[in-house]
């Protein structure tokens, strides 16, 4: 299989705007002060809404780009970025990138932990993620040395506090218990649902999903394959990207999973 070149999609799949990078990485502050706004006023349903967005937009799709180095920033800014979004939600983000970028590499080997549920029963894939993220905490400390080591050392640190601080109030407590209920889902919806085991062909480990359902419940995010043949796009492209790949895809043989054109 000799996939499409960027060249020939397009180098403009690479870029973003100024603007649109100023509001993707905004929106993860802004749901996580709109949740203790809402929270402090007893406006719990609205609290709820913005956890769920804030699951959106850090690990699926702002995080996410953080650890591609899609948006292009400056190192450093990319780097603290990744490190403070994704301690809005207690993880860490330099070991979600060591692991995400192993699994990248490996999937689906046996020694890719962040794909490991993909070839679970769902019930199984549900329950690996109750122990998760402290499993892929500990395998990014194992598995990177220096200054890597240390922003995921830090960042663990980090979070405990955070988590401590989050107990001494009942909205905090509740942010920290449905940021975790949150983080629990991510092995079933990134690694089980997307992904096939059983075969090493690039273009049939990671399923093909269509369809305005699909496009609505995952906010134009469930273009995992488009994804693992491309890491370079960021998330804002990735709707063009599957666009622009159709033709390859149908003259593969490849069968999307449509729900409601």
């Amino acid at each position: 299989m000799k996939k499409p070149t960027l060249d020939s999609l397009g180098l403009d799949l690479l870029q973003t705007t100024v603007g649109e990078r100023i509001r993707c990485l905004a929106l993860p502050f802004a749901t996580c002060a709109g949740f203790f706004l809402a929270g402090s006023r007893g406006w719990w349903p609205a609290g709820l809404a913005c956890a769920v967005l804030q699951s959106y937009f850090t690990y699926a799709s702002v995080s996410h780009d953080l650890v591609h180095r899609t948006l292009r920033l400056p190192v450093w800014l990319n780097e603290a970025l990744l490190c403070i979004i994704e301690l809005l939600s207690f993880r860490s983000g330099h070991a979600f990138r060591a692991t995400h970028l192993h699994h990248h590499q490996r999937f689906p080997h046996n020694d890719d932990l962040e794909g490991a549920a993909a070839g679970m029963s769902w019930p199984a894939a549900l329950l690996d993620g109750l122990t998760a993220q402290p499993r892929l905490w500990l395998w990014a400390m194992r598995h990177t040395s220096g200054t890597t080591r240390r922003w995921i050392g830090g960042e663990g640190i980090a979070i405990v506090i955070l988590a401590g601080g989050c107990l001494l109030s009942p909205v905090g407590t509740a942010y920290l218990l449905i940021m975790l209920a949150g983080s629990w889902i991510y092995p079933f919806m990134t690694s089980f649902l997307p992904h096939q085991t059983g075969t090493d062909d690039p273009l049939r480990q990671t399923r093909l999903f269509r369809g305005r359902v699909v496009a609505l419940l995952s906010w134009e995010h469930l273009y995992h394959l488009e994804h693992h043949l491309y890491p370079q796009v960021p998330h804002q492209r990735w709707p063009q990207l599957a666009r622009r790949l159709d033709p390859f895809f149908a003259e593969q043989g490849l069968k999307p999973i449509i729900l409601w054109r």
